[in-house]
């Protein structure tokens, strides 16, 4: 598979009985269920939702068996479910809507809605706050040739700047492979909010644990979103490069009732947590945290 998209194969999903299902973070690697810090979703019990999720791995299985990517499709992978059409359940006895969304584009059968048309919708329709916990943000793609990679970047920019009073929170890891620009494409989304009392947003590294061997545990590998309308759960780093040649999987949770037992207001408090963890540090002008000079316990 890597050979055909010249990236990673970076979904962690499940796909149990063909009813229930794990999204999330977390892959099958002693460091990620020992030494990371992992979130996911587990549903039980959905065959609809189940099942739209079955087509994507049926897609990565048909894979092993092809030399080139297909033009177009098997319509058995066509989508179910996507951000137009997205299926009514209930979740812990609450009314819910759901979607899948996949990366990277050329992996995206007709109706599938690809990850970054999910991420735009969940920004889209927000309206007091988006709160964002990442491993890694880096507008950039590195390939040959690096260059700027705008489409998340200028998504948050589009919501600071033209939503009223919506509050914007990025949660970012702080590990070895932090990489320098991270700090200068921050403080670029911060200034465009230095004389707006209308826009907000505030950054904080998530800085683990040192431990006495070097060795950094309890880094932050969530890679989800949480507004006061939706929760985004991906696998993918908003990183150009994953999203662009990286296989990688989303799913999308609406909710209107507002109680502590839905996912969006589960999900929200999970951020806060962290956000007011004594491990979340605000970033300082023109200072690398000390963090990223230090060894991860292993690779992401």
């Amino acid at each position: 598979m890597t050979a055909l998209m010249k990236g990673q194969l970076n979904s962690s999903f499940w796909v149990v009985d063909r009813k229930h299902m794990y999204i999330g973070s977390a892959g099958m690697d002693w460091r990620s269920l020992s030494t990371m810090k992992e979130l996911g979703i587990i549903i039980y019990n959905c065959s609809c939702l189940v099942l739209d999720l079955h087509k994507i791995f049926s897609l990565y299985w048909q894979l092993e068996y092809k030399e080139f990517l297909p033009s177009t499709w098997s319509k058995k992978l066509n989508a179910l479910y996507n951000r137009d059409n997205n299926l009514q359940l209930h979740l812990n006895d609450t009314e819910a809507k759901a979607y899948y969304s996949s990366s990277p584009d050329v992996f995206c059968p007709k109706d599938r809605t690809k990850d970054l048309e999910a991420i735009n919708r969940v920004i889209q329709k927000a309206e007091t706050f988006i709160y964002i916990s990442i491993t890694n943000y880096l507008p950039m793609l590195n390939r040959s040739q690096p260059k700027y990679w705008s489409r998340i970047d200028n998504m948050l920019r589009e919501a600071l700047i033209l939503k009223k009073s919506i509050k914007v929170r990025l949660l970012i890891s702080c590990w070895e492979q932090t990489d320098p620009l991270t700090l200068n494409f921050l403080w670029s989304l911060k200034a465009l909010c230095t004389e707006s009392v209308r826009c907000s947003v505030e950054v904080k590294f998530f800085i683990p644990q040192k431990q006495s061997n070097g060795h950094l545990y309890g880094v932050n590998h969530n890679k989800y979103m949480v507004t006061d309308r939706s929760v985004y759960i991906g696998n993918l780093n908003w990183v150009g490069n994953e999203f662009v040649y990286s296989a990688g999987v989303g799913v999308v949770i609406s909710q209107q009732v507002k109680n502590n037992s839905t996912v969006v207001e589960r999900m929200k408090a999970v951020f806060e947590r962290d956000w007011h963890s004594h491990y979340s540090k605000t970033i300082q002008p023109n200072k690398i945290p000390a963090c990223s000079m230090h060894t991860a316990s292993g690779s992401l």
